[in-house]
């Protein structure tokens, strides 16, 4: 049922493909305010979740709400209540990158002086102050994924959407995008975040989703997701002729089976008592007269809780 104090609500959203279930039984809550990170593998069913929400596309079954508005009975309530930057940005070539926003802006329904001066401040915003009179088809592929996604916030909506808004964009234009992210958050706007970038969820989403196969086979904050896959790794960085006594003893320190990669020489295992484990570890190679090059304890990566999430709904 409409929960008005949610941005975002989904309920068992349902769809099909042909024989292929790209949904099954999806339910999402973005709380006000909030980064919402959707993740997942390849053909996981983010994107046509993303296509439901902003009224795209039709779900076989369940219901969905944005910003208080049902998707199916209020779509153009829907439309103006969000912004959506795709994963491929939305650029008319032949317009400036100053015209692409003052275009924008007046479909969303701005006066010309509003639309004008609303332009000019994405421009500013985004970095395209050198470039935003020339058409956008000169642009860079990292020029347009930032005009896209000034594009998405003229009209200032309640619901930003971005999907996969990073791709194609060197590491600083990402951190700039992120800042962007952060603060449209710290103004009252929620998002939606759909990402290939583990590392993006981690630095800005508040709870994450993981997606399978079109099923939810995750869901709880980042904090979360690592506690679930437990304890923490213990790296250790040693000759590759030490290795085999190096992981004989990591097995008797840790839990499970140490692993070794021959290319870095690091050897890993979880271990459960953090600290103790890594002083006693240390003093049994040392016993044994084997030089560490480099040690380090740290908690579950998402990436790795990713993957060990993904590897399992394959299994």
């Amino acid at each position: 049922m409409r929960n008005l104090s949610l941005a975002v609500r989904a309920e068992a959203l349902v769809k099909t493909y042909g024989p292929t279930r790209a949904l099954d039984q999806v339910d999402l809550e973005l709380p006000p305010g909030r980064v919402l990170g959707l993740l997942g593998p390849n053909g996981a069913g983010k994107t046509t979740t993303v296509r439901i929400l902003t009224t795209l596309l039709r779900p076989d079954s369940g219901r969905a709400w944005v910003a208080g508005h049902d998707v199916l009975t209020e779509p153009d309530a829907v439309r103006r209540s969000i912004g959506l930057s795709g994963q491929y940005a939305a650029v008319d070539e032949h317009l400036t990158g100053y015209e692409n926003l003052y275009l924008v802006a007046r479909l969303y329904g701005c006066r010309r002086t509003d639309a004008r001066a609303r332009a000019r401040a994405l421009v500013r915003r985004f970095g395209l102050d050198e470039v935003a009179d020339r058409p956008a088809k000169g642009y860079s592929g990292g020029m347009r994924r930032r005009l896209d996604l000034a594009g998405a916030l003229v009209a200032e909506p309640p619901v930003v959407v971005l999907d996969e808004p990073t791709t194609g964009l060197d590491p600083l234009g990402r951190q700039d995008t992120w800042a962007v992210i952060r603060e449209l958050v710290a103004g009252g706007t929620s998002v939606l975040l759909t990402t290939q970038y583990l590392e993006e969820a981690d630095q800005l989403a508040d709870e994450v989703v993981v997606v399978d196969h079109g099923r939810v086979i995750a869901r709880g904050t980042v904090d979360g997701l690592k506690e679930q896959l437990g304890g923490e790794r213990l790296e250790l960085v040693v000759e590759a002729a030490d290795a085999p006594e190096t992981l004989r003893i990591l097995s008797a320190v840790g839990t499970g089976l140490p692993t070794w990669d021959e290319h870095t020489r690091r050897a890993e295992v979880l271990v459960d008592t953090g600290p103790k484990a890594l002083v006693e570890a240390l003093r049994r190679l040392d016993d044994r007269h084997i030089v560490v090059r480099d040690v380090a304890l740290h908690r579950p990566t998402l990436d790795q809780v990713f993957f060990a999430l993904t590897r399992d709904g394959e299994r």
